[in-house]
């Protein structure tokens, strides 16, 4: 006599309610997901309007800032003049680089001489040093040739197109016999007025 078996699964409502359960929880998770998301993306997108909003305002203040310093430029309606706009270029053009200057007269200078100053006036440069009296050479000979290497400097004629020795006296100091000099360095708008300002 064949036997039938019948299976009944008393669990089914339990595995049930534990999918419905675990659907659940994903939800709630991916719904709290969602709204930090939210959330964050809700603060940086205001972060980023603010910042934008501080930025047109800086603006503002800079176009604001740009208009009143025009203005002041301006005279009787009209901008700068052109005299105005000579005297500018002729800084720009005109202008002397020192630094490099001074480099290419210490450059030139040799450790017999030794300049102790120098002056700038009226267009001219003026160069104030010392040698040893040398019974072995010739003290202006050496000046002279100091005047010449530095009249063959690019750096310095440019500027100093004229280069001359001005004036020299014997001096004692220290037991020690010295000639002291002076050497002139003219500027091209000096050489056109034809003499010392």
């Amino acid at each position: 006599m064949q036997q039938f078996y019948f299976k009944i699964n008393l669990n089914k409502f339990g595995e049930l309610r534990k999918q419905i359960e675990t659907e659940k929880r994903t939800f709630n998770a991916t719904a709290i997901s969602y709204g930090i998301t939210l959330v964050i993306v809700s603060i940086i997108v205001m972060l980023l309007n603010f910042n934008l909003n501080s930025k047109i305002e800086n603006r503002k203040i800079l176009l604001q800032d740009i208009k009143e310093e025009i203005e002041t430029y301006e005279v009787s309606g009209e901008f700068l003049s052109s005299k105005d706009l000579q005297r500018l270029a002729k800084v720009i053009t005109e202008r002397i680089f020192w630094s490099k200057k001074l480099v290419a007269i210490s450059e030139k200078t040799t450790d017999k001489i030794a300049i102790t100053h120098f002056s700038f006036k009226g267009g001219h440069l003026s160069l104030y040093g010392i040698t040893r009296l040398d019974k072995e050479q010739r003290e202006f000979d050496l000046i002279n040739n100091f005047i010449n290497e530095l009249k063959s400097n690019k750096q310095i004629n440019i500027d100093f197109p004229e280069i001359q020795f001005v004036k020299s006296t014997y001096d004692i100091e220290k037991d020690v016999e010295i000639l002291r000099f002076q050497i002139d360095c003219i500027t091209k708008d000096s050489e056109k007025k034809g003499g010392r300002s």
